[in-house]
């Protein structure tokens, strides 16, 4: 079955190659184990938002990486917030990438929350492409965690699991909750 996305959306892909395998290997670190290391927003029109290292950049859905699993009929969204997002997402385009926000995730699961780590992570100046997701949603006033979480500590296993919560284990969910103290 082909799952056709709404504006608003959000979509989990794998990353093919050297660049997948070590984004796994980090998400594993972390306990995040999920089987996708990408996440887009569809912005409508045959168009999407996504963060890469090069910045947010606003591309045809044909060209992304393509998708494990779309957030379409998962989520409670309406027109409303739904225009919210698509503004708020195109807004995003050009925000620069950082890679050091994978570390700062990584400090937070291991319980080392110095102050300089959470405000990193809540500078939405910069963002991975789970980030961009979460941090759109938020500007639309759709809060996909309440778990606790700083905003922008969401990495694309943390939307695979939002989206599939019966494959979430017990372990996952102490691991979330001694990260965040």
């Amino acid at each position: 079955m082909v799952t056709i996305p709404l504006p608003g959306d959000f979509a989990l892909t794998r990353i093919e190659g050297i660049t997948g395998r070590l984004v796994a290997a980090g998400q594993a670190l972390v306990g995040d184990a999920a089987p996708v290391q990408h996440a887009f927003l569809y912005v409508g029109n045959g168009m999407i938002v996504q963060a890469m290292p090069s910045g947010a950049e606003l591309i045809r859905l044909e060209e992304a990486s393509p998708v494990v699993q779309w957030s379409t009929g998962h989520l409670d969204v309406g027109p409303h917030k739904r225009g919210l997002i698509m503004l708020a997402a195109t807004a995003l385009v050009g925000t620069p990438y950082s890679f050091l926000d994978y570390a700062s995730i990584a400090l937070a699961h291991y319980r080392i929350r110095p102050a300089w780590v959470r405000d990193f992570v809540a500078d939405t100046g910069h963002m991975i492409c789970s980030q961009l997701v979460d941090e759109v949603y938020l500007r639309a006033g759709v809060h996909l965690f309440d778990d606790g979480r700083l905003p922008g500590d969401v990495t694309p296993g943390d939307l695979w699991k939002l989206l599939n919560p019966k494959r979430v284990t017990s372990t996952d969910r102490d691991l979330r909750r001694l990260a965040n103290g």
